[in-house]
């Protein structure tokens, strides 16, 4: 059964009366829970994280999510025709990988055939809500409706989510008033509605509204004619319009579920973007007799079409998908022909280890720094380190979450040691940041100030420094306090917590100095920076996660108490906490126990790491000195004016499950998370379920925002940063002063002005272990198994035989 059947035929012959109508039908309700299903969430700034925007569809064929998307929305989840025709030409797509992609989805087409779809542009019909049908006729010189539904609809979100408090009158959450009331009652008392549409008494339909959701929603179905096949499908389109807001409710959904909250305000949403229908609706209704005759017959046809423009959107995008595919088979092409022909390094006992996050920039900084010597042996692992920790800083009541937004924080770390006053201090630091670094407080701020703080913008323009968030201002005190629902962790516990820890990490044997090394950024007024911290914990550093790690880890009685449990850590080895900045590739260690050549190794590999970086971040550089290069680094990194400070994880391409030793010979471009497993040491496999159910489907995230904000950055991404105003403080950002709430990445962050710098395309997951656990696990977890049957992702098998397959549906195909 096609999709288009699926979302079956919308021509409605019931005839829904109005009146009386005050309630959904199990049916419908049924229907708007599906459509409000399928957005996914947005975490705010200061907890930035990758999210894929198609997440809550996984369950469906990628190429059908697109085809809806398109049909909906007008999004695009594939580059244009002209990409791939300049790939194509480039011989960057393969002759054999483009008749492999074309026979691994079944269309018969030659490659002749596939290169003449590239270059005729065949027209695409689409689906229209109420509003569109109407400004499709609207007098130019008149607001177009689209733009103030959304304008007054982001304008209320913005008041009413900011700090938590309704607009009108203050209170706490739980004072909080309805959504969808709030709205009609501030609307109600909007005169100025009517003027700016220029449609006189549209402001009294309001008026006539219910004042609740769910008859609001009941009534728009029965008056709009909406049958139950066209309900979710409408429904979406109506909530795509306004994406950003409904990715924000999404991601408060998300905490709900997480925390066991019962707060879900999509249905109220959504209900407020129908309000608007309706009363577009009744407006012509009432005053223009003969355009709503015309609006009324084009709804029809609308409802009547909508299965056909589906199949019409999917059937153009076919040949696009087989040219997508023959982009990502060429990659892997390449890839598996380097890695099937690598040589396995030989490690000598290390007298250093260095356990990094596996974000794709460690990959650099870890070949750079093995370059230096044998005597190093790099590792990679989740960026949290296993650690499932919320931070709360004792000054202060506030915590915030140091693990990927998929998981729920279990204990809380505090540092143990503070000095007097920091309660007040933290609070007034962090107060006048918020302040000063609001893009709306640019002039307020000045004016209010004065002449100091123009004194201060001209001492940051030439004299720029670090700006930290407050919280992360750490007194690096070297003991923590570790509690489980308001109770300490014993030694025990923390023991068997660090057990799990370097188990899954497979370290067993351990050197003299054993680096665990978090990571971050460094850039200055950059509304984003959290997402460049990393990609996945809560858009914090690591450094939190990696001193608390080091803390137990040099523990003499965790230590002693992980005897038991089969690991003897030697009495010479010490765990250094430190942090690689992904702005300037300085490693910077929080305790000064490094051997003298150890901490030439890191400078080393810190000008190593650089001077490949800076050919995609500054070409004029590629000929300058190690001292100029990092001087221009960390120029641009306390730039305030600086738009692309670093690429992040642009580019991301691979993820590689395997011993560290079978890649250490093989330059991977920066491409590839690396995450350290050897299956031989995994006798129930529960550290590779680990790894499939959690790093995998956090790498999908990435990559899926990464391309998504590519593909469409209109839809999906947040446009140009030189525009970018804070909603709320940290709820999201703006394009200019109004539009809806922009989710998802910069313009500036994937393309440099001449080129785009992440090529989006669905990421190769390569994982060294035997077929059955693979097998197994795919089969057991929903998650994973769609991401691999619906082709979110690519699941290849590296062989101990060194041979590369991949399993889609049940089959392992070789792969060339």
């Amino acid at each position: 059964m096609t999709t288009a059947t699926t979302l079956a035929k919308a021509a409605s012959t019931s005839d829904y009366k109005a009146s009386g109508r005050t309630s959904l039908t199990a049916s419908q309700r049924q229907r708007l829970a599906v459509a409000s299903g399928n957005i996914a969430p947005s975490w705010p700034l200061d907890q930035m994280i990758a999210v894929n925007p198609f997440w809550p569809m996984r369950d469906q064929r990628i190429e059908s999510v697109a085809a809806q998307m398109t049909t909906l929305a007008g999004a695009n989840l594939l580059m244009p025709r002209s990409y791939f025709l300049d790939l194509y030409r480039r011989g960057e797509i393969s002759s054999s990988c483009l008749q492999q992609a074309a026979e691994d989805m079944g269309i018969a087409m030659t490659e002749d055939e596939l290169e003449h779809a590239l270059r005729v542009t065949e027209p695409e019909t689409q689906w229209h809500t109420i509003a569109d049908f109407l400004d499709h006729q609207r007098d130019p010189h008149k607001m177009a409706w689209n733009d103030e539904i959304t304008h007054q609809i982001s304008q209320f979100c913005a008041a009413h989510y900011q700090a938590q408090r309704p607009i009108l009158g203050r209170g706490q959450i739980s004072d909080q008033p309805d959504l969808y009331r709030h709205w009609l009652d501030v609307t109600r008392h909007d005169r100025g509605l009517s003027i700016i549409v220029d449609e006189p008494g549209l402001n009294r339909l309001f008026g006539e509204l219910p004042d609740d959701a769910e008859t609001l929603l009941a009534q728009a179905m029965a008056e709009l004619y909406l049958d139950d096949q066209t309900v979710a499908p409408y429904a979406h389109s109506l909530l795509l319009s306004i994406n950003g807001w409904a990715s924000w409710v999404a991601y408060l959904r998300w905490q709900g579920e997480l925390h066991a909250l019962p707060r879900d305000e999509m249905l109220a949403l959504l209900a407020i973007r129908m309000a608007w229908e309706l009363v577009m609706w009744r407006y012509f209704q009432r005053n223009y007799p003969a355009r709503f005759k015309q609006l009324t017959g084009l709804w029809a046809q609308a409802k009547q079409q909508l299965p056909d423009v589906l199949a019409e959107h999917e059937r153009v995008q076919r040949p696009l998908w087989v040219w997508a595919k023959a982009a990502e088979l060429s990659y892997q092409q390449r890839l598996n022909s380097r890695l099937l022909v690598a040589e396995p390094h030989r490690q000598m006992s290390p007298s250093l280890q260095a356990a990094f996050c596996i974000d794709v920039r460690s990959e650099v900084i870890r070949r750079a720094l093995e370059a230096q010597s044998d005597e190093i042996q790099t590792l990679g692992f989740a960026g949290f380190f296993g650690l499932p920790l919320e931070y709360q800083p004792k000054a202060g009541a506030l915590s915030r979450p140091q693990l990927p937004g998929l998981l729920k924080p279990s204990i809380r770390v505090t540092e143990v040691a503070q000095a007097t006053g920091e309660p007040r201090a933290l609070n007034t630091r962090a107060r006048w940041q918020t302040w000063s670094q609001a893009a709306p407080s640019a002039f307020s701020m000045v004016e209010s100030t004065g002449w100091w703080y123009a004194f201060k913008l001209l001492k940051k323009s030439f004299f720029p420094s670090t700006e930290d968030n407050p919280v992360s201002q750490l007194s690096h005190q070297p003991n923590w306090r570790l509690t489980h629902q308001e109770q300490s962790l014993t030694v025990q516990a923390k023991a068997e917590l660090v057990h799990g820890v370097l188990t899954a990490m497979g370290l067993r044997e351990f050197a003299e100095t054993v680096m665990l090394v978090g990571h971050g950024s460094h850039t200055t007024n950059n509304l984003h920076a959290a997402g460049l911290d990393c990609g996945a914990c809560g858009g914090q550093t690591g450094e939190v996660n990696v001193r608390v790690l080091a803390h137990l880890l040099n523990d003499l009685d965790v230590r002693r108490a992980l005897i038991p449990l089969g690991i003897n850590i030697p009495v010479q080895t010490t765990f250094v906490a430190a942090l690689h900045n992904t702005t300037t590739d300085e490693i910077r260690c929080f305790t000064d126990t490094l051997a003298n050549n150890h901490k030439d190794w890191l400078a080393a590999a810190s000008k190593q790491a650089r001077r490949e970086r800076v050919a995609r971040l500054d070409a004029s550089l590629s000929d300058a000195d190690d001292r100029q290069i990092q001087c221009a680094i960390e120029q641009r990194s306390t730039d305030w004016s600086q738009i692309r400070p670093e690429w992040g994880l642009a580019n991301n391409a691979a993820f590689i499950v395997a011993p560290r030793d079978w890649t250490r010979s093989i330059d991977l471009e920066g491409r590839s998370f690396l995450h350290d497993y050897d299956w031989q040491r995994d006798s129930d496999f529960a550290i590779l379920e680990a790894i499939m159910t959690a790093p995998m489907v956090v790498t999908n995230w990435i990559n899926m925002q990464y391309n998504a904000s590519v593909t469409d950055n209109r839809k999906f991404g947040s446009g140009n940063k030189l525009l970018h105003n804070a909603v709320g403080g940290h709820i999201g950002v703006f394009e200019g002063n109004g539009g809806d709430l922009r989710i998802g990445l910069a313009m500036q962050s994937v393309h440099d002005g001449q080129q785009w710098m992440h090529q989006p395309q669905r990421l190769a997951v390569y994982i060294a272990a035997p077929r059955e656990p693979i097998e197994r696990i795919t089969a057991k977890h929903d998650n994973v198994r769609h991401l691999v049957d619906n082709e979110w992702l690519y699941l290849l098998r590296w062989s101990d035989e060194q041979r590369i397959e991949r399993y889609y549906q049940g089959q392992w195909t070789t792969q060339a």
